[in-house]
């Protein structure tokens, strides 16, 4: 928790579903409208109800005696239901505890599950002081942890304890397909330890917000309190669209918090399970965002060179001063934007820039490095 900002197949006729997927809608804050996987037999289309259970969430059951389908309806405590045996409180030591008592300076955290052999995702933050670390799942059972791997930028991390046949979390698909205003849940250890998995619900308030953070966040008004993070962010579906990182914390703020969006979330695991560290992309270059991006004016100005890094960019006569207008042929006038469109990318491949090199513009390209 850091400064203002805590840290935390069946088949049905498709005119049985139009009011129970309009109940969702209205009960949940989801959208009426989906697309959903329909065959069309004499006239009449049918839904796959597989298909409707993975676009609204629910559950159904058909009875083959009465020839009817049975669809019940998502609702937060189905949600909760579903999702809480993957999340664990994580608890343990805090490097300095200065004069505080031993026996009671601990710090907690929240994890989620996401290998059923004991690999749990959660903050940088949670685990970047912690010392002898002790896991306790949804259960009651209580496990020794390492933290295995580390990455501030994305204030991500992975746990590992010896287990196995744990329920995991399931992460939302990306890219992320949902919309302001949709019903989510959060699941944490706010300030006690004694209360992991509290629940708590609300909305997505925002998406793509750049909120002291290298990547976008989603924001929500779910409440997260001190020990929410790492823990989950839900939707009604049951699926994680977010890992709970941070809220404001400042007098007459009231719920403004924030998540790492599931996308940037399998982004950084995904590097971790494969090369144990994350193989981030860089221009080579530090670089200044305008005046009117700082302060998040909608802008098409350009990022300003500050230093040159890299030997790439230097071959290329890149200089303090040059003005980058486009990466991949995408314009970008934050840092944010740039970090997003970078994680399509590894160190050692080639990307088009667009630049402004002493009054012209042109166009190069520029090998990635390590960042």
């Amino acid at each position: 928790m850091r400064s203002s900002m805590l840290r935390v197949c069946s088949f049905i006729a498709i005119g049985a579903i139009i009011a129970a997927g309009t109940a969702w809608a209205a009960g949940t804050g989801g959208t009426g409208t989906h697309a959903l996987s329909a065959t069309k037999i004499n006239g009449e289309v049918y839904v796959k109800a597989s298909s409707l259970t993975s676009a609204l969430g629910g559950t159904g059951t058909f009875d083959s005696k009465t020839n009817t389908y049975a669809y019940t309806t998502a609702d937060i405590p189905s949600v909760i239901k579903k999702v809480s045996p993957s999340v664990v409180a994580i608890i343990g030591k805090p490097k300095d505890v200065g004069s505080a008592d031993p026996r009671y300076a601990l710090a907690h955290g929240t994890g989620v599950i996401i290998r059923a052999d004991g690999w749990i995702v959660t903050n940088a933050h949670v685990v970047e002081d912690m010392t002898n670390l002790v896991v306790v799942t949804a259960d009651g059972k209580k496990y020794d942890a390492e933290r295995t791997h580390y990455d501030e930028p994305s204030d991500l991390a992975l746990v590992k304890i010896k287990a196995t046949k744990l329920p995991i979390a399931k992460l939302a698909a990306t890219p992320l397909n949902v919309q302001v205003g949709e019903t989510v849940v959060a699941i944490g250890t706010p300030v006690s330890f004694s209360l992991r998995n509290t629940a708590t619900s609300g909305i997505l308030s925002g998406m793509n917000r750049s909120i002291s953070s290298a990547y976008k966040l989603l924001q929500t008004d779910a409440a997260i309190n001190p020990g929410n993070s790492g823990g989950p962010l839900v939707n009604m579906k049951g699926e994680v669209i977010g890992i709970n990182s941070l809220k404001f914390v400042e007098v007459g703020v009231d719920n403004l918090g924030f998540s790492i969006p599931a996308d940037t979330v399998q982004y950084v695991t995904n590097h971790f399970f494969k090369y144990g560290h994350v193989k981030r992309a860089s221009l080579g270059l530090s670089l200044e965002e305008s005046w009117s991006a700082l302060i998040g004016i909608p802008t098409s100005d350009p990022l300003t060179v500050k230093t040159v890094q890299s030997a790439s960019a230097q071959k290329l006569g890149i200089k303090n001063g040059d003005l980058l207008y486009k990466v991949a042929g995408k314009q970008v006038s934050t840092i944010v934007e740039l970090n997003e469109l970078l994680k399509a990318y590894l160190p050692g491949q080639q990307v088009e820039v667009m630049l402004q090199m002493d009054g012209d513009l042109v166009t190069k390209k520029l090998t990635l490095v390590e960042g």
